[in-house]
């Protein structure tokens, strides 16, 4: 009998042909970086990775078509009136969405969200305090009217879309009031349960999170519109492209989020994979803190911009995944600037370092990701600021040791990339050319802030533009500024990211927005 089982054993391993591993039908598996992931609580996130989470776990109250992004429509709002001075806002509440919960979503829940995100005054809290908005205020200005009215009453006539906009964004999300505030401890708002937990009503809902290693979503059984296709989503962290690459080729995983180039090129008639580009709004830049004595100097600013070799990293580092572009709003936005004035001119860089003072070079640091396109750029850059004599020491570190040291000014330099938060101008102005108080305890904390630049009149010009009605004029406002930010400013803007997915032939529906939190999972299918 012994021999006939080893027999029958041989046969079956000559006779059975080897078959490549395959993920659940009913489920999506990615591999993606998703190390820059902080906290799950819409009131907070502040990430790439974070935010396309909440993206596809929360309704927000408002949406806009990702092919035409001038076309807004109604999320959790249905509706909307706004009154003839501009100044109130009355949305009418979608009737008959339930949370994950089982609780009913109303106009209770949508002034809680508001007002929490305003009281709890975290990192995107800035998106809403914009429109005057205070913990102190917030009791008068955002009310409900009755179960599925809220009306909201801001301090300035912007432009129309402008508040909309901003509700698009992760800030405009809706949390379930009765179970965060069931979790709520010390009159914190829930806010250390829903750093790790959910209260959604989104077509995914969270069921496990290990930060830097596996995000695991289950589709909403209680979700209110078209559900999702796909029973679950696995998103594991995976930094290296090439492993991503071979787990694709596997089928270990249905999608690939972080292919360098020579991997995308090495999947060229791979008939199982097929890859997918889409133009986004992030763009990569380099922070210098004005706090650093040599970079608080405009020359040493002015030379920087020319120490980067613009062109030979479009070409080979980030080949396809990135264009040349140099002024902080995106390609696509309202007056956007296109000019790109910076090339790689050592020689230039050297006189405006000698008209400092500082023709022997100095030392400097620079926070790096350690991640592609990253690090590579990081070398590049370093390589070039040492043929004009400046020594660069890379720092690396995850997502979000890196963002947190970068957020209390501590860094020297910092190399990032920043993705709009809504699809108004004003979203990148209000970060790189606005700083309405940059001491070290300012409640307002954007890009420039970080980077301790002071600027009371670019401010200004700022807050002009965004209350410009006329859309022509108002797009001309935005041009001038970035001229002017283009020279002057401690921001070296380098790249506008262009997305690449890589994902198996079988896999159908994933969109591709045009932002960090515009891509989503609930019509994918396989």
């Amino acid at each position: 009998m012994k021999k006939l089982f080893l027999l029958g054993l041989i046969l079956s391993f000559c006779c059975v042909q080897p078959t490549l591993a395959a993920t659940p039908k009913d489920t999506l598996v990615m591999a993606s970086k998703i190390d820059d992931i902080i906290t799950l609580d819409p009131a907070e996130i502040f990430e790439f990775s974070g935010a396309e989470y909440a993206a596809n776990t929360y309704d927000r109250l408002i949406n806009y078509d990702v092919d035409n992004v001038s076309d807004i429509y109604g999320g959790i709002a249905e509706s909307w009136e706004i009154s003839e001075d501009g100044l109130t806002f009355t949305f009418k509440i979608r009737q008959g969405v339930t949370f994950a919960s089982g609780n009913k979503l109303t106009a209770d829940d949508v002034v809680f969200s508001l007002r929490r995100v305003i009281i709890l005054d975290k990192s995107p809290a800035f998106i809403l305090t914009q429109f005057g908005f205070t913990p102190e205020n917030v009791e008068q200005t955002i009310t409900k009217v009755d179960d599925y009215t809220v009306k909201v009453v801001i301090d300035k006539p912007y432009a129309p879309t402008f508040l909309l906009y901003c509700l698009t964004s992760t800030a405009g999300s809706v949390v379930d009031m009765k179970e965060v505030m069931a979790h709520e401890t010390d009159g914190d708002l829930g806010y250390n349960w829903l750093k790790t937990a959910y209260a959604g009503s989104g077509p995914y809902m969270l069921k496990t999170w290990k930060p830097s290693e596996i995000l695991n979503l289950e589709a909403n059984p209680n979700y209110w519109n078209e559900p999702a296709k796909l029973k679950r989503v696995i998103i594991r962290h995976i930094n290296e492209s090439a492993n991503q690459r071979l787990l694709l080729e596997k089928g270990d995983i249905d999608m690939a989020r972080n292919l360098r180039p020579d991997d995308l090129k090495g999947l060229e008639g791979n008939k199982d994979v097929k890859v997918r580009k889409k133009a986004k709004g992030a763009i990569w830049y380099l922070g210098l803190n004005q706090k650093n004595e040599y970079l608080s100097k405009p020359q040493v600013r002015q030379a920087l911009k020319y120490l980067i070799d613009y062109q030979g990293m479009e070409q080979t580092i980030l080949n396809g995944k990135a264009t040349i572009h140099q002024a902080f709003l995106p390609k696509g936005f309202l007056g956007a600037l296109e000019e790109t004035p910076f090339t790689l001119d050592v020689d230039k860089a050297k006189a405006l370092l000698k008209e400092a003072g500082l023709e022997n070079g100095f030392s400097v640091t620079m926070d790096t990701r350690n991640n592609e396109p990253t690090t590579s750029m990081a070398l590049s850059i370093q390589s070039t600021f040492a043929q004009a004599g400046i020594k660069l020491e890379i720092i690396p570190g995850e997502g979000k040791q890196t963002l947190t040291k970068y957020r209390a000014r501590n860094h020297d330099i910092y190399i990032g990339r920043w993705g709009p938060d809504y699809m108004d101008p004003h979203t990148n102005a209000d970060t790189f050319a606005r700083n309405p108080d940059n001491s070290d305890d300012a409640k307002s904390k954007p890009l420039a802030w970080r980077n301790a630049w002071d600027i009371p009149e670019m401010t200004k010009k700022a807050d002009a533009a965004v209350l410009e009605k006329d859309t022509k004029k108002r797009a001309e406002m935005y041009l001038e500024l970035q001229r002017e930010h283009q020279q002057v400013s401690p921001f070296v803007i380098m790249f506008q990211d262009i997305e690449i997915l890589a994902e198996r032939a079988n896999v159908e529906g994933f969109i591709l927005g045009p932002s960090f939190d515009s891509n989503f999972y609930q019509y994918t299918t396989k």
